[in-house]
């Protein structure tokens, strides 16, 4: 079952008709159980990945304040060997960022074949932030759409897979959190009073969510919504997604090592036989 909800190319998003708190019927027992044993193929699938080499992976994550980005990177990820994976924070450009192209910092993060890369925030701030605060004219950020459109494409061409995902909450779960921060000693260097501020701005964030994922999802760079209330099946809908997105390359990339293997296994043979000839 597709616990996430893929977005198809130009549909219409109304963000309010998901429900942030749905877990598709699952308690919690049953979903930490299936996590795991998806997690387990996901490790399987990283393998694969890195030996072949033929494939990159990207997964970007968006989500409003709290939405879980940290903490979904650090349960899925877990995983997987951290050798082969490579996040990347965006947070506010720097000068030297504004005074190029808003993709000229994201590229360089982006994977390279057998690698995972993990955008915490994206090339998305750029139609997301920047148009919800006008830190940019609005005939600049419309034609980021179709830039970031064709962005993606490029990777795709060069056998980068791509999977984003926005973590959906609802307004009263994000509260909820921002007041735990407060309470929790644990939590407390989390806190911001520009989480708050930018709550006030909650109704134009959603507006510029769902614009954006109807501009930008496409066949080779889907958007995924999840449910991200409980964060247990949060977890579970991304691992899911994740998986079924790598399922389909399994057979191709395990002939190819299986070859490299037979090319490996040559090249021993023919020195060994160039050893004993030696002697």
């Amino acid at each position: 079952m597709a616990y996430a909800k893929r977005i198809t190319p130009d549909q219409k998003v109304k963000l309010a008709d998901i429900d942030p708190s749905d877990s598709a019927g699952l308690d919690k027992e049953e979903a930490v159980a299936a996590f795991q044993e998806l997690g387990a193929e996901l490790r399987a699938f990283q393998e694969l990945l890195f030996g072949a080499s033929s494939h990159g992976l990207l997964v970007v994550f968006q989500g409003i304040d709290t939405s879980g980005k940290d903490g979904t990177i650090k349960s899925v990820f877990d995983y997987v060997n951290p050798q082969g994976v490579h996040t990347a924070s965006f947070k506010v450009p720097t000068p030297i960022e504004l005074a190029h192209d808003f993709l000229w910092r994201v590229h360089p993060h982006t994977p390279a074949k057998g690698q995972i890369s993990i955008f915490n925030r994206s090339h998305y701030e750029d139609v997301l932030v920047v148009r919800v605060h006008g830190l940019a004219p609005q005939p600049i950020v419309e034609g980021r759409y179709a830039h970031i459109n064709n962005f993606e494409h490029l990777l795709a061409d060069s056998n980068t897979l791509i999977v984003k995902f926005m973590l959906h909450i609802s307004k009263q779960e994000q509260e909820e959190r921002l007041l735990e921060r407060e309470q929790a000693p644990e939590k407390a260097w989390k806190l911001s009073a520009g989480d708050w501020r930018e709550r006030e701005h909650w109704d134009d964030y959603v507006a510029a969510y769902e614009l954006a994922l109807r501009r930008c999802s496409s066949e080779v760079a889907p958007w995924y919504v999840v449910p991200a209330n409980k964060k247990w099946f949060r977890n579970l809908a991304v691992m899911e997604t994740l998986v079924e997105t790598l399922r389909p390359y399994r057979n191709d990339w395990e002939a190819a090592l299986a070859e490299q293997g037979r090319r490996a296994k040559q090249e021993l043979a023919a020195y060994r036989a160039e050893q004993g000839g030696k002697q």
